[in-house]
């Protein structure tokens, strides 16, 4: 059995990941960690540290918050404590340093999104990338998601970016009229990207190609936080084999 800890538990996503875990029948919920505390038929904890010194965890998963992400991962690969990480916000030189400090070869396994749908899109918008001189991003999420871009839309910018040998001539931030600064978007590796933040949404991306008389639109639509949870799954079976730094679920499909 996997012995599977849950920072974030009583947050939207960290019940969600609470309910998968309890249902799979190879994985053990062996506490929760939150500063919420509430009333839940499993140990639940307010830090990471107090949890992994009073509980056998083979997995850390992380739903947590961009600023308090980095040091519930650091306390945990430095007891040797596997982790599973949904909070985006962190940089690649962040994530770099945080697997540096994985003790008893840890691995620390981050994932900008744990849809398949949205890996697949992902996968297709780099295939694409090659073939058409501009590429735009544009993501939905609901009003309470903490960050934008969202991590899903900025690592899809840099695989557009890493797929092709040039740069896109489309209009950019020059053009923006005085007083409309951010028209344009984020420019993420040369490719632009726009937030939309409403209620009605949960995750909603689209990415738009385009070329002379023609546009090629990649969406992922996202309805339920349970779309994550085989993706979540699969991270935890995974991890375990693995050391050092994973970044992205196709490295496990």
């Amino acid at each position: 059995m996997i012995k599977v800890a849950v920072a974030g538990c009583m947050g939207r996503m960290g019940q969600a990941v609470v309910k998968a875990v309890q249902s799979a029948d190879d994985m053990e919920l062996v506490c929760g960690i939150d500063l919420l505390q509430a009333d839940v038929p499993f140990p639940l904890y307010g830090g990471v540290a107090q949890a992994i010194e009073s509980e056998q965890v083979d997995v850390l998963v992380d739903f947590t918050q961009p600023s308090v992400v980095a040091g519930n991962v650091r306390v945990a690969l430095s007891a040797g404590v596997n982790c599973v990480v949904g909070t985006t916000g962190l940089s690649n030189d962040v994530l770099q340093e945080l697997a540096a400090c994985a003790t008893n070869d840890a691995c620390l396994f981050y994932a900008p999104n744990f849809t398949t749908g949205a890996v697949l899109m992902m996968q297709f918008a780099k295939a694409a990338a090659p073939y058409f001189p501009e590429a735009e991003v544009i993501e939905f999420h609901h009003c309470r998601k903490k960050d934008a871009p969202s991590g899903t839309a900025m690592r899809t910018a840099q695989m557009i970016a890493e797929a092709r040998d040039f740069t896109s001539t489309a209009p950019g931030s020059e053009t923006e009229l005085e007083g409309a600064e951010g028209a344009r978007g984020a420019l993420i590796d040369g490719v632009p990207v726009h937030s939309v933040r409403s209620m009605g949404y949960v995750a909603t991306q689209q990415v738009i190609f385009g070329s002379m008389g023609q546009t090629l639109t990649i969406t992922h639509d996202s309805w339920d936080r349970e779309s994550y949870m085989p993706g979540v799954l699969l991270g935890i079976r995974n991890v375990g084999e693995q050391k050092g730094l994973v970044v992205g679920l196709e490295s496990f499909m």
